[in-house]
């Protein structure tokens, strides 16, 4: 027998191809198990149980472009090889056997393409697997990223909270990192469910930050004002909705209150003027600017009135007053204020001078009313400052001469007459107080040397001023009758001991004349 031909090609079939195409398409390698190519149907399975593995469940990175980009490659090797091999394949659909399925297939390419049209409407219905995975992980990363704004969101309220009831310098860094995240999710994120809850939250932060104004705590709510009144600077204006301009006049308010409160203070003085000034410059227009003026002149008004219960203390918040006036600006609104201010702190410091000498505080009282005559030597109550400092002197030696405040006025009467000579070395002053109070100064006697001691027991008396008249220093005094304290204060030079100060008391009557002889020994000055 003559051997039989060889069996003819299979017949290509471009509609098994598309069918075996479409069918590797859908992410499971049905196009090979059609095939029953089992190995390369494994690998679609794989890297399909790969994709599955990163991307479930769904976040809102989702799935790495790499990963995507990979699998997609392989989806599309998969088709394309599928076709190449469905191209010409033997495949069985429909009954009876193997060899007559495959011959049916190749009787005509209508017949084939009656057989295959259901199969590949099947493999068309199968490709929505693929484009409804990929829709519905979409949803849910959506989801995802919904659930993690707003979380974000929730942080940041968090954040805001954790602070309340705090100053605004020390929660400053987390009111601003709220701020960012309200910021970031208002703009990138306006259309988001955390995006459109901005608005809101910005209207709660709002009255977190300014809670000090509400409560009344003026000088603590300055800087959160001041930062709230800045945000439409930083924040997009659209996210907050009726808060533009919104902190002006709490602010206006909180200067004026924190300024008028700290004039005088202790401490203060300095950033009261601080805040009027800027008060002043930044809302010139305001009903609280019109009010600096007259409360800057009320609280000078209080201030000095403290000076008659406790003049020494209420002098020192005057002072205090007096450097918050001299920094307001414009300095000519102001200077009749400052001109009030410097009389009513002369006023207090002759008043303290008072309070300290009734008070025996008589170191005090002198150096408050030499500093006063200094300060003030045209005052018309200069001279009644120089007789207490005199009495405070004096007291100083002999206290008793500090039982009665000098009077501002001299008495009128007859006065006597007390010449006072300078028998010793070295110069010196007298200080006197009585119905008057005043000081001489005498010369030194040059020819005048310190006597002997005259403590010694059984030691005589030195005979004093026994020389002629005219070689002694005089000077001479009228004094009204009264009793005296005196105070000799002879300079060093007088002698090693002799410039001790020496105290005595005299009474002056009507009708006579006194003489007083100052001379020194070896060890006092009388």
């Amino acid at each position: 027998m003559p051997p039989s031909p060889p069996p003819a090609p299979p017949e290509s079939n471009p509609a098994q191809a598309v069918l075996v195409g479409l069918l590797n398409l859908s992410c499971l390698g049905l196009g090979y198990v059609l095939l029953r190519q089992w190995i390369p149907a494994a690998v679609c399975w794989l890297a399909t149980a790969l994709l599955l593995f990163v991307a479930l469940p769904a976040d809102v990175d989702g799935v790495p472009g790499g990963l995507l980009a990979g699998y997609g490659a392989v989806l599309l090797a998969a088709a394309a090889d599928g076709a190449r091999r469905g191209l010409r394949a033997p495949l069985v659909l429909g009954g009876g056997s193997g060899a007559g399925a495959g011959a049916g297939v190749g009787a005509g390419a209508g017949g084939a393409t009656r057989r295959l049209a259901l199969p590949l409407a099947l493999a068309l219905v199968l490709l929505a697997v693929p484009v409804g995975g990929s829709v519905a992980y979409g949803a849910a990363r959506d989801e995802a990223v919904e659930q993690s704004l707003l979380a974000r969101l929730a942080e940041a309220d968090q954040q805001v909270k954790s602070v309340e009831g705090q100053s605004f310098g020390g929660a400053e860094h987390t009111y601003r990192k709220a701020l960012a995240v309200y910021q970031e999710l208002g703009t990138k994120h306006a259309g988001s469910r955390a995006g459109r809850l901005v608005p809101d939250r910005l209207a709660e932060y709002y009255a977190s930050v300014s809670a000090p104004y509400a409560q009344k705590k003026y000088c603590e709510a300055v800087p959160g004002l001041q930062h709230l009144r800045a945000l439409p600077g930083t924040v997009d204006r659209g996210l907050l909705a009726g808060l533009t301009g919104k902190a002006d006049d709490p602010l206006a308010h909180s200067w004026y209150e924190c300024g008028v409160a700290g004039l005088g203070g202790a401490g203060t003085e300095a950033a009261a003027a601080e805040h009027l000034n800027v008060l002043l410059s930044t809302f010139p227009q305001s009903p609280y600017t019109g009010r600096v003026e007259p409360a800057v002149r009320e609280s000078l008004r209080t201030k000095a009135a403290a000076t008659a219960t406790g003049a020494c203390e209420a002098v020192v918040g005057l002072r205090r007053f007096g450097t918050s006036v001299d920094a307001l600006r414009p300095e000519a609104t102001f200077a009749a204020v400052a001109r009030d201010t410097g009389k009513e702190i002369e006023k207090g410091d002759f008043a303290c001078g008072v309070e300290q000498f009734k008070d025996k505080e008589f170191g005090d009282a002198l150096r408050t009313m030499t500093e006063y005559t200094e300060q003030y030597p045209g005052s018309p109550q200069a001279a009644h400052a120089r007789s207490i400092a005199i009495a405070a002197e004096i007291a100083g030696e002999t206290p008793a001469a500090g039982d009665r405040l000098p009077s501002a006025t001299a008495p009128g009467g007859s006065r006597m007459v007390m010449v006072v000579s300078n028998d010793g070395p070295g110069e010196v002053e007298l200080l006197y107080t009585g119905p008057v109070t005043g000081r001489v100064t005498l010369k030194a006697c040059g020819s005048c040397t310190a006597y002997g001691s005259s403590l010694r027991l059984g030691a005589p008396k030195p005979k004093v001023c026994s020389g002629p008249s005219s070689k002694y220093p005089k000077a001479t005094l009228t004094l009204p009758a009264g009793s005296y304290h005196f105070l000799q204060k002879r300079s060093e030079t007088a002698g090693t001991l002799s410039a001790a100060d020496k105290s005595s008391t005299a009474k002056i009557e009507p009708g006579y004349s006194y003489t007083n002889c100052l001379y020194v020994t070896s060890g006092f000055g009388f």
